[in-house]
């Protein structure tokens, strides 16, 4: 199986858990991963050649999925528009795009990581998260966890997921910031507003994004 692994700090606690998951399963020996941005991993799952990954929103609507997103229930901090430097998107991405069109905003679109580190430089930004939130009310949903087969391992990679927390190890916080520039106070600061949950809220706010995009 070939998983798409987006290697943005908002998944670190679920690769974090999958790493104990297929040490400890059957699935260790046959799961491979391909590593890229969300936009590129799409196209890859789109294509079939990627068995399962996160999928941008827009892209995921009409594949199936168990109940796992990237979920901002309130602002992201790492999906920002950028004032005054034209209107630009980021290629790296597509529901935050889609987002900033959805809500009328122009500006340069920066998402993950790099926006991360702009966000904690304290640069101007709009969180696009943010503002859905206060025009809407619910949270957003910026990606779905979407498969082609293997249903029944999806649904137990959920349930064993969400149902205990997972403790991101030191030394991983440690590789994390190195590898990004960002503080490990700041990775676990951030990590309090992402979700995984596409519980009743969520999907409210999914099936308004489709409503309106």
């Amino acid at each position: 199986m070939i998983f798409g692994k987006i290697e943005y700090l908002n998944l670190l606690p679920f690769h974090v858990f999958m790493k104990r998951f297929t040490r400890s399963s059957q699935e260790r020996m046959s799961m491979q991963y391909y590593k890229n941005v969300p936009a590129v991993i799409n196209t890859r799952f789109v294509a079939r050649k990627a068995d399962a990954a996160f999928i941008s929103s827009i892209a995921a609507k009409k594949y199936a999925h168990v109940g796992l997103g990237i979920i901002a229930k309130k602002e992201v901090l790492s999906v920002l528009l950028v004032p005054h430097e034209g209107h630009e998107k980021d290629s790296a991405s597509a529901s935050s795009n889609a987002l900033a069109k959805v809500l009328g905003l122009e500006g340069k679109v920066m998402i993950g990581d790099r926006a991360l580190s702009y966000f904690f430089e304290g640069h101007e930004h709009t969180d696009l998260a943010k503002e859905w939130r206060s025009r809407y009310g619910v949270p957003f949903v910026f990606a779905l966890l979407c498969f082609h087969k293997e249903k029944e391992l999806y649904r137990k990679i959920e349930r064993k997921f969400l149902k205990s927390p997972v403790k991101i190890p030191q030394y991983l916080l440690q590789k994390a910031s190195q590898r990004t520039g960002v503080s490990p106070k700041n990775i676990l600061y951030y990590l309090e507003y992402i979700s995984y949950d596409l519980d009743a809220s969520a999907k409210r706010g999914l099936k308004l994004f489709y409503r309106l995009v």
